[in-house]
């Protein structure tokens, strides 16, 4: 087992704030309620609320329910399962439909080619512990993987991020998937990524919401480890990040090539596991909590004006 990478560690801060952040169009990457939820996730054990930038919370507004912000924090990103897809066509253009953008990871990333993935496919660690495409099991619906890339440029090798989003058949299947993410890192520590890349040494940790770090989604898990390619010496940083909402599960890889600094790594690490909540913030906004209380109001609503008629 290899040290805990700083790089790595910083991400903490991330996964509480990214709710807390403006998205990509400079626009809050969720409402309010849900922006509440994520600032006050960090609290101790001993209840303090406390800002994460250490300041005090202001008190609620006159006539402001207290009950409701403490239902607002125990909400994370999340995809209610009865309005996640429920067939293959269905989340098929469920993940073809989100629109992650490049710039989300930072600035400077661009699409990178190949850009997407077989949705019938996804990636399975072998007996071997190597990385093949196989087609989906019967527990998953659809698995796209987009991919994007910050060139190299004054003697800094490039960034590579490939982002995957799986729609299972149920919370359950997406449970176990989680799990065996997480043993995959203890049963192959070395692990071969494709004909000219390796990993090594890595190491994982995941956390449910409300948990240490997670301030984001249902459960995360983050993996750090040494990326070693076939003609570049020495080894790279490689970090993945996976984000649990219901039945849906979004992971991504970095690939941090030669000639970044730690610093340098360390944020772009940070950036990358932003631009995954960005990506979790949007699954969240069509199936989440707030969605579904959105089609329960509008049900009630044309069910009373059915009486009235």
């Amino acid at each position: 087992m290899t040290e805990w990478r700083p790089v790595v560690a910083a991400v903490a801060g991330t996964l509480l704030l990214a709710g807390c952040t403006s998205g990509a169009d400079g626009g809050s990457a969720t409402d309010g309620k849900k922006s509440s939820a994520r600032s006050t996730s960090g609290s101790d054990s001993g209840g303090s609320s406390a800002s994460a930038d250490g300041t005090e919370p202001s008190a609620p507004a006159d006539g402001a329910d207290p009950s409701a912000a403490a239902v607002a924090e125990d909400e994370p990103y999340t995809m209610v399962e009865e309005l996640a897809p429920q067939t293959r066509s269905e989340a098929v253009a469920f993940v073809r439909g989100l629109t992650p953008r490049a710039d989300n990871f930072g600035s400077g990333f661009r699409k990178a080619q190949p850009y997407e993935s077989d949705p019938g496919e996804w990636a399975v660690l072998d007996e071997d512990c190597v990385w093949q495409r196989q087609p989906l099991p019967d527990t998953a619906l659809a698995s796209l993987t987009r991919r994007f890339e910050l060139p190299g440029s004054k003697g800094r090798g490039p960034v590579q991020v490939s982002m995957t989003v799986t729609v299972h058949k149920d919370t359950t299947a997406a449970r176990r998937d989680m799990a065996v993410s997480l043993e995959e890192a203890l049963r192959c520590p070395n692990q071969r990524l494709n004909a000219t890349e390796r990993v090594r040494g890595l190491y994982s940790r995941a956390d449910p919401f409300s948990e240490a770090r997670n301030g984001v989604t249902d459960d995360d898990l983050i993996e750090s480890g040494e990326l070693l390619v076939d003609g570049i010496k020495g080894a790279l940083p490689f970090d993945w990040f996976k984000y649990r909402l219901g039945p849906v599960t979004v992971a991504a890889t970095d690939r941090i090539g030669a000639g970044h600094t730690d610093e340098e790594a360390s944020r772009i690490a940070s950036q990358v596991a932003q631009g995954v909540a960005y990506t979790a913030a949007e699954i969240d906004s069509i199936g989440g909590n707030t969605a579904r209380d959105d089609a329960e109001g509008k049900d009630s609503s044309d069910d009373a004006e059915a009486r009235d008629e």
